[in-house]
C-alpha cells in the first residue's frame, strides 16, 4: 500500500536554525517519536530503527536512511529510508524536505515536505485513508519536536531581510541544539487510535443526522 503526502508547517523560528536541525540527521531523527539512528555508515548513510505501535499492531523497524541530495542554497534535503521488522512488515519512504522563508514573516520559516510511503505487512491492513490520518498525527508530533529543537539553538544576534530572505549576521548557529526536546520512546499509538475512533464516530454521527 502506498501513501503520498504533501505538507507545509509554519515554524516560529528563523530558516537558519531550522536548516541546522535538518542538516543534523541525528538531531532530526530524535524529533521523530520512536526513531533512532544507531550507526553512521558514511557521510550520507545511517543505520537506524523506528518503533511503531498502533492499536494491536506493533513493530520495530530496523533499516537504513540515505541522504540522496543536500542543497545548502535552497535548504533542500532528499532522503530515502527503508526498513523491515521480524514479523515480516516492511516500509520504504522517499522524502523531499525544504526549509522555506515564511512570506508572511521573513524572520520565520516554513517546513515543506513531500513524501511517498510504501507499507507492506500488518500495517497495510489499516487502509489508505486511515494511514493518512495516522501519518498526519505522527508528523504533527515530529514537527512540534523539530520546532522545539530549532528554538533551543542560540538565535543569531540579528536578522536582516535581503531579497525576501532572512539572513543572519553577528552571530553563529550551532550544528545541534543545546538540549534535545523530550520525545516519546515510541509513536503514541494509543492517542492515534483514540483520535481515529473519535473521527470515525463523528463522521458516522454526521451521516446519520
Amino acid at each position: 500500500m502506498e501513501v503520498k503526502l504533501e505538507k507545509r508547517y509554519p515554524l516560529d523560528v528563523d530558516p537558519a536554525r531550522a536548516w541546522a536541525i535538518m542538516c543534523d540527521l541525528k538531531a532530526m531523527a530524535s524529533c521523530m517519536p520512536g526513531a533512532e539512528l544507531t550507526e553512521q555508515l558514511s557521510d550520507s548513510s545511517y543505520k537506524g530503527s523506528v518503533k511503531v505501535k498502533v492499536g494491536p499492531a506493533a513493530a520495530n523497524f530496523g533499516g537504513q536512511v540515505d541522504v540522496l541530495e543536500k542543497d545548502e542554497v535552497v535548504r533542500r534535503m532528499v532522503l530515502r529510508g527503508k526498513g523491515a521488522d521480524k514479523g515480516g512488515s516492511s516500509a520504504t519512504m522517499d522524502l523531499s524536505a525544504v526549509i522555506e522563508v515564511d512570506p508572511a514573516n521573513p524572520a520565520h520559516s516554513v517546513l515543506h515536505g513531500d513524501a511517498a510511503v510504501i507499507v507492506n505487512g500488518k500495517f497495510a491492513q489499516f487502509g489508505g485513508r486511515m494511514m493518512v490520518q495516522v501519518s498526519d498525527m505522527i508528523l504533527a508530533q515530529f514537527v512540534e519536536n523539530f520546532r522545539q529543537a530549532a528554538l533551543a539553538i542560540p538565535a543569531p544576534a540579528s536578522l536582516v531581510v535581503a531579497d525576501g530572505a532572512a539572513v543572519a549576521f553577528g552571530g553563529s548557529v550551532d550544528a545541534a541544539p543545546r538540549s534535545a526536546p523530550p520525545v516519546a520512546k515510541e509513536i503514541n499509538g494509543l492517542a492515534i487510535v483514540w483520535a481515529l475512533i473519535k473521527n470515525w464516530w463523528l463522521g458516522l454521527f454526521g451521516k446519520r443526522t
